[in-house]
């Protein structure tokens, strides 16, 4: 299987959004599956001051194919005025599980 799938990562301030992103992305077939991590202690730099919140990790499994529609539509959802975004591609994986999300969101796994 090719290295065109790629695992997504992207905070979020609550459930509600974090649970909103997850299931618009997989019901559109943006994504194949979306993880919701809760309780994650991100401190970063914002606006000139070091902050620290508690957010939310999405782990997004896509496509290359995919990702500029889910990154359209996760902008458009997204809470943030600067949305993390991450995406990385997979190098070794369940060559079957791969298939799945190749199928999962484009409906061809040829096509992944």
């Amino acid at each position: 299987m090719p290295a065109s799938v790629l695992l997504c990562y992207c905070t979020c301030p609550d459930a509600d959004s974090a649970a909103r992103i997850a299931e618009t992305l997989v019901a559109e077939r943006l994504a194949a599956c979306v993880n919701r991590l809760p309780g994650v202690a991100s401190t970063y730099r914002w606006q000139g001051a070091v902050t620290t919140d508690t957010e939310h990790l999405l782990l997004i499994k896509t496509t290359a194919l995919r990702f500029e529609a889910l990154r359209t539509r996760l902008l458009a959802l997204h809470p943030y005025e600067l949305p993390e975004l991450i995406a990385v591609p997979i190098e070794h994986a369940h060559a079957p599980y791969l298939a799945w999300v190749c199928e999962a969101t484009a409906g061809k796994p040829q096509d992944c």
